[in-house]
């Protein structure tokens, strides 16, 4: 198994591929306190195709009906990993990041429940964190934290992806550290997320589409 999901930011600035998976800019969504397939439907899995557990590599998109096209799809590949349902999405951004952004009800997160969600924000720079550790979430740009004091900010801290930022350093530390270090960023917060998760999912297994896989309309 691939050594946590550092991997995963390692790849952040790779254009998503042909490969039958998933490999370059993947957003990650991280939950636990419900149930896998409650989590997926709450994102707009259909039910039938969620029973099939059909693999990533295997998934076709359904042909639209004459006159009524089908909407765009996009693939999310998901998983489990101790406590933790995993989500995986290639095309820009993170499923669960756009639906609570737009406060679909059934992807606003809830009390009992934890998410973690790392979004490539690719249509609207830069890359966000999004931690709801309850029925509240707060947000955080790739480089800083959520200012929450959390271990999750701590993690971040540990790993050395939080970067300089003013008024604590001058415009000129603050994008000279960025232009020296900011290429490595993005396997930096995935590599804390890791270590404050405790998550690990296999490279092999997602860049070859082994994982399941459901089509899932933009919210």
């Amino acid at each position: 198994m691939s050594d946590g999901i550092a991997w995963i930011g390692a790849h952040h600035h790779t254009p998503s591929s042909t490969v039958p998976g998933m490999l370059g800019g993947i957003s990650l969504t991280l939950a636990r306190g419900v149930e896998t397939d409650e989590f997926l439907i709450n994102l707009g899995a259909d039910l039938d195709e969620l029973a099939a557990r059909t693999p990533c590599s295997e998934l076709r998109a359904p042909a639209g009906q004459p006159g009524q096209p089908s909407p765009h799809l996009n693939r999310a590949m998901y998983g489990t990993c101790g406590e933790w349902t995993y989500v995986l999405d290639d095309w820009g951004m993170a499923t669960w990041a756009t639906g609570y952004q737009g406060k679909v009800e059934s992807m606003l997160p809830c009390g009992g429940e934890e998410i973690v969600c790392l979004t490539a924000n690719r249509f609207s720079p830069p890359a966000l964190i999004i931690h709801a550790p309850d029925a509240c979430a707060y947000r955080a740009d790739f480089g800083t934290d959520t200012g929450q004091g959390s271990a999750l900010d701590a993690a971040l801290r540990a790993a050395g992806a939080v970067f300089p930022s003013m008024p604590e350093a001058s415009e000129a530390e603050v994008v000279a550290y960025f232009e020296e270090h900011g290429e490595r960023l993005p396997e930096l917060v995935f590599a804390a997320v890791g270590a404050y998760t405790g998550v690990a999912i296999d490279q092999d297994a997602v860049k070859a589409g082994d994982l399941p896989c459901v089509l899932i309309a933009p919210a």
